[in-house]
């Protein structure tokens, strides 16, 4: 049997020998495995004894605080305590023997206070500073995180190591589709999903989705990144509901949906969402200039680049309003590349080199996968004006950007020019 399913039939047979419900779960079966809880209470071990076949604790691995070695089963619980005093005392001394474990935990709340700070400072820095520090930080919250998971520690402080354990992991699936690996991506947002519902928070779920979204999404496969979309949406979930709407949007236009694509975008440019307490922000928050950035994906879709350009333009006009140190770096960069796209298809070539130069000159650890493929989709939107000085000079410093991802690129200066050839 499984951890769950062991706990089901075990709270089945106490249910049906005392008629008590009890909260018996997988993860307290979990911790009976390792050995964090050593001396469960009577029901449970009488529960375990009968399902699993043995007739003393022991066999189990369960020695009570005294450490006195039972050589005789204990009787099975009553259906009913009357006239059972004497286990209403017993139970009541076994209370008072575990009272010090109970009251012992390895996790204090300041160590959980600091995982989640350290979460909310890797995804608001991230794309602004190098990734391999940030992906390896996250790697060391995940299993710190899951170590003290292994221990002691009180219902609510669980909880909080779940949800600090979630964000770690789905901040490493979100690097790890920049990186260019959203399959292993999808593997870390099951473990991640797992945490959320261990941990019980809406805010963590949907951003889990917005992740599958996203891994779906750079793998080409639009239905099933609108399905993940879609369903995010079932959950109260701070701004996530923004970029599910939208990002799910951009996905129904790239299928065809059309009529279903512009009802998403109704619902998303209707939503009046506010940050949600537990959303770390960053990479985790859904500003109203990160969805106008969207929204010009979805009107690309549609064929739209008067629109596209509108969206574009108001999205990357207020990045530019926001501190640097608070601005969500990644979505301003292809914002700006919607902007070229847009100008490109309007005829504008100057508009296209001017939206794309702060790009070009990019450092190279923050030339992500998703940004040097929609740079791509650039290149081919610019195969009109090649013919032009300014054009190949354009499609020039695009193809040293993709090529050479490791060299700086030269800057798109004196484009009234064409670039000298040997």
């Amino acid at each position: 049997m499984s951890r769950s399913e062991l706990a089901d039939t075990v709270r089945a047979w106490l249910w049906d020998t005392t008629e008590v419900k009890y909260e018996l779960d997988g993860h307290y079966i979990a911790k009976l495995e390792r050995g964090a809880v050593r001396w469960p209470g009577a029901a449970y071990r009488s529960g375990l004894r009968h399902v699993l076949g043995v007739a003393l604790d022991n066999e189990l691995g369960f020695f009570p605080p005294n450490g006195v070695v039972l050589t005789e089963p204990e009787p099975t619980p009553p259906a009913s305590m009357a006239g059972a005093e004497d286990d209403l005392v017993n139970a009541g001394d076994e209370s008072i023997a575990l009272l010090a474990f109970a009251e012992e935990s390895n996790v204090g709340d300041l160590t959980v206070e600091q995982l989640h700070a350290d979460i909310e400072r890797i995804a608001q820095s991230y794309l602004r500073t190098p990734i391999r520090p940030l992906f390896a930080k996250s790697r060391a919250i995940r299993d710190r995180a899951f170590t003290l998971l292994a221990g002691n520690q009180s219902p609510h402080q669980s909880r909080d190591l779940y949800s600090a354990a979630g964000w770690a992991i789905t901040l490493l699936a979100w690097m790890s589709v920049d990186l260019g690996r959203p399959d292993i991506a999808e593997s870390h947002t099951r473990t991640a999903w797992a945490c959320a519902e261990a941990a019980d928070q809406d805010v963590l779920r949907g951003w889990i989705r917005a992740t599958q979204h996203t891994a779906a999404f750079w793998q080409e496969d639009f239905a099933r990144a609108a399905a993940y979309a879609e369903d995010g949406l079932r959950y109260n979930a701070g701004t996530a509901r923004l970029f599910l709407a939208s990002a799910g949007s951009v996905d129904l236009a790239r299928i065809g949906s059309s009529d279903k694509a512009r009802e998403l975008l109704d619902i998303a440019q209707a939503l009046n969402v506010r940050p949600a307490g537990s959303e770390p922000g960053g990479v985790f928050l859904c500003t109203p200039e990160r969805a106008e950035g969207l929204w010009a994906d979805t009107h690309l879709a549609f064929g739209d680049a008067g629109r596209t350009a509108e969206h574009a333009d108001r999205s990357v006009a207020q990045f530019e309003t926001v501190p640097y140190a608070l601005r969500n770096a990644g979505s301003e960069r292809m914002a700006r590349l919607q902007q070229a796209k847009a100008r490109l298809l309007l005829g504008e070539l100057d508009g296209a080199i001017e939206a794309v130069k702060p790009v070009l000159e990019l450092q190279q650890e923050y030339r992500v996968r998703p940004l040097v493929q929609r740079l791509t989709e650039v290149a081919a939107l610019s195969a009109p004006y090649v013919r032009s000085p300014k054009g190949r000079l354009l499609r020039d410093r695009i193809a040293e950007f993709i090529q050479r991802p490791g060299l700086p690129t030269r800057r798109l200066a004196r484009t009234d020019k064409a670039p000298k050839r040997s």
